[in-house]
């Protein structure tokens, strides 16, 4: 199920307008990310979609009942200390906290969480409050999942392991990133905000690419792997291996096999660096070098 955003526009109450005339698909099959400058509309907009504001004119379509949100900033006085807080977060989304504790935990530690458990939010690092942010809005299971700047005050741990939760996710997911991670996410389609609109095809910042690659895809996938990753192709799918040294694998892998091989690539602590489709002329010239392996 996709989640259309139909005609948005979005005034202030200042007359500021923030988003003029946005048509945009979020589509299960792919992250969308958007880019742009500060006062492009890009926050505005995740609100929209997120039903965390109202916008002036247009629709959200199909916006699924349980909404993961991460806004751009939290309160400056959040007294609450973090496991209520999520507890509440779980009850407005109308969850049993119970139910989503497993998870969040789960999230707490791969994040790397490392705050008082009685301090209040207000207190915290912009990290680990940035951690709690992610975790709430992931633990929930969400239909659809909007994340404003996720990879912001994160530390390299951290990140990463954010990065490999969003590339193994199925799902409807829409975020905005300044850092270029979200550029590497399996199959992402990127969007550029300007001035409140979406950029046009032929921007060279906007590159909207197909919710799925065409029958017979390879697709070229780049990822980080402690030590020698030879021993760990044993314990993953066949694949055409291009690049295996210290700390790096680059494999070619059909199209539709691709979810799966990355899903067992994750489990064996691998994280993605890149996702990328191949060019035809690039599977005629077989395998490269490792200095020339990267595009």
């Amino acid at each position: 199920m996709h989640v259309r955003l139909v005609g948005i526009h979005h005034t202030y109450p200042s007359g500021t307008a923030a988003v003029r005339g946005v048509d945009l698909d979020v589509d299960p099959a792919a992250p969308t990310v958007l880019r742009g400058a500060n006062g492009a509309g890009k926050s505005t907009l995740l609100r929209i979609a997120a039903g965390a504001e109202t916008p002036s004119a247009g629709r959200v379509v199909k916006r699924p009942a349980v909404v993961g949100y991460l806004p751009d900033r939290f309160p400056a006085l959040l007294r609450l200390p973090p496991r209520r807080w999520l507890d509440h977060l779980a009850r407005v989304r109308g969850l049993d906290p119970d139910d989503v504790a497993d998870t969040g935990d789960e999230l707490l530690e791969e994040l790397g969480y490392d705050g008082a458990e009685g301090e209040p939010m207000s207190e915290l690092s912009k990290g680990n409050a940035q951690k709690l942010g992610l975790v709430q809005a992931l633990a929930c299971d969400p239909g659809l999942l909007v994340l404003d700047e996720p990879w912001s005050g994160l530390d390299d741990d951290a990140a990463d392991a954010l990065t490999a939760r969003l590339a193994a996710r199925h799902g409807l997911t829409l975020l905005t990133d300044h850092s270029g991670t979200a550029a590497s996410l399996p199959g992402a389609r990127l969007h550029r905000l300007r001035g409140g609109r979406i950029a046009s095809g032929a921007d060279p910042d906007s590159v909207p690419l197909p919710a799925a690659p065409p029958p017979g895809a390879v697709l070229r996938l780049d990822l980080a792997c402690a030590g020698d990753p030879g021993p760990l192709l044993e314990r993953l799918p066949p694949a055409h291996v291009e690049t295996a040294g210290p700390g790096r694998l680059v494999v070619r892998v059909p199209a539709p096999e691709s979810d799966a091989w990355l899903a067992a690539a994750l489990a064996v602590g691998c994280a993605v660096r890149s996702v990328r489709p191949l060019r035809p002329a690039d599977e005629r010239r077989g395998p490269r070098s490792e200095a020339g392996s990267a595009w």
